[in-house]
This record gives structure tokens, C-alpha cells and sequence, in this order.
């Protein structure tokens, strides 16, 4: 049996495709699975526990779904769905994580998080993240409409797209000293974690001299991508 780690859907009503890819692997591979763990941004947009869209409610369905045939779901908030509460979590039959986690694999204590906490040259980035992250401003959010909300969370994503388009591309990628630190503080040698669309094994030069690894999950904007650890090792790969 197989842990799967996946991040970076951004489901989206525009790539239904992606989103039927998604329910056919939690029907399919992940049903053979000891857990499955959704890094961050499974949704392009998140805007409540009380969501009543197509995409929300699918998802919610599908995972809930592999949970009930005995394969634990676990769930760590993106920048895109930070929203996420223990109702929505309960609907879909998620276990949610912080960010960061450590959880042992293969034997080892392994770091998990979204990713988006190790990108500190991306400074507009971090005072948004800090903003919608404070309580009070979610308190606001959530008392608004949902038409409100589906609003504020488009016009987010416009400007999103805009500022991507526009700023170096080393900017959007992780701090290595910031990695080093938060691999140092947690006591790991091993990463993982997704947000930066950079797939791949990275070595880290740890504080002590020593060689950590920070694995990066794909995105799904094309194709499917899914880290699967088993008694073979690590193998980040596609989905049929």
C-alpha cells in the first residue's frame, strides 16, 4: 500500500477535466491507498464553509466517499482554499492538518505544508497572506453574501494572474535559508510540499553542515501529478 500526496488542483468549473481526473483517482488508485494528503489549493477559489458550488460540493462527495471505504483523507489549507473550516472538513470526510506538520514517513520525521510560508521574497504575496489570514478579516469576509464573496474571490484571482505575469519568476519560488530554518526548527532532513508549480527533489544545506531533501508536488493544470511513497521508496509521477 501507498501514501499519496497531491497539491495544487485549483479545481475550477473552466477545466472540468481536471476535476473529472480528480473524482476517477479517488475512485480508482486512491481506494487502494493507506491515506491520501491534499497539500493545498485543491480549489482555485474557496470562499466558505457554506459554498454551494458545483466544485465544492463534488469535491466534498468524492473525498468523503474514499473515506467511507476506509482510506483517511487529510487536508492542509492552500493560499486558494485558506478557508476551509471544520464543517466544510466534515462534509468531505477530511482530518485537517496544520501548516506546517511533521508526520513520520518511511521511518522519518517529514515536514508537510502548503509551501507558500517558505516564498518570503514575494512580499506583496506575504502582507496578503497576512491580511486574510487574520481573524477579524475573515469573521468580515464570511458574513458577507455568497454572491459577495464569488465577486471578491474573482476579482482576486484577476489580480493574482496580473501580478504573476509581471514579477520576476525567482520571486514565486521558495527562500532556501527560510527552508533550511523551518527544516532546522522541526528537527527534519526531509520536506514536502507544493505551491511553487516546481516539481521535483531538491537537496537543502542544512544549519548542521548535513544534506537535507525537499520534494515538490506538480500541479494539475494540465495533467494530473501525485507523489506516491511506498516500501519501493518516493516517486512523484502522473495519473492515468
Amino acid at each position: 500500500m501507498s501514501l499519496l500526496f497531491l497539491s495544487d488542483l485549483h479545481l475550477d468549473p473552466e477545466r472540468p477535466q481536471i476535476t473529472a481526473l480528480f473524482e476517477r483517482f479517488l475512485a480508482t488508485e486512491a481506494r487502494g491507498a493507506e491515506a491520501v494528503y491534499l497539500l493545498g489549493d485543491l480549489f482555485e477559489a474557496f470562499i466558505g464553509d457554506d459554498d454551494d458550488g458545483e466544485i465544492a460540493t463534488r469535491v466534498a462527495s468524492a473525498t468523503r466517499a474514499l473515506r467511507d471505504s476506509g482510506v483517511p483523507v487529510f487536508f492542509q489549507r492552500g493560499n486558494r482554499d485558506f478557508l476551509v473550516g471544520p464543517d466544510y472538513a466534515a462534509k468531505a470526510g477530511w482530518t485537517l492538518l496544520p501548516d506546517p506538520a511533521v508526520i513520520l514517513l518511511a521511518g522519518e520525521p517529514t515536514l508537510l505544508l502548503h509551501g507558500d510560508l517558505l516564498c518570503l521574497d514575494d512580499h506583496a504575496y506575504q502582507a496578503f497572506r497576512r491580511q486574510v489570514r487574520d481573524p477579524a478579516w475573515q469573521q468580515g469576509f464570511l458574513a458577507q453574501p455568497l454572491a459577495a464573496r464569488r465577486a471578491f474571490a474573482a476579482q482576486a484571482r484577476k489580480a493574482s494572474a496580473a501580478a504573476q505575469s509581471g514579477r520576476e519568476e525567482s520571486i514565486g519560488d521558495v527562500t532556501p535559508a527560510e527552508v533550511a530554518r523551518l527544516m532546522a526548527l522541526h528537527g527534519v532532513r526531509r520536506m514536502i510540499h507544493g505551491h511553487t508549480h516546481r516539481p521535483g527533489v531538491y537537496p537543502v544545506a542544512l544549519p548542521d553542515g548535513s544534506e537535507g531533501q525537499r520534494i515538490v508536488l506538480g500541479d494539475w493544470y494540465e495533467q494530473g501529478s501525485v507523489l506516491r511513497v511506498d516500501a519501493a521508496g518516493f516517486a512523484l509521477g502522473g495519473v492515468a
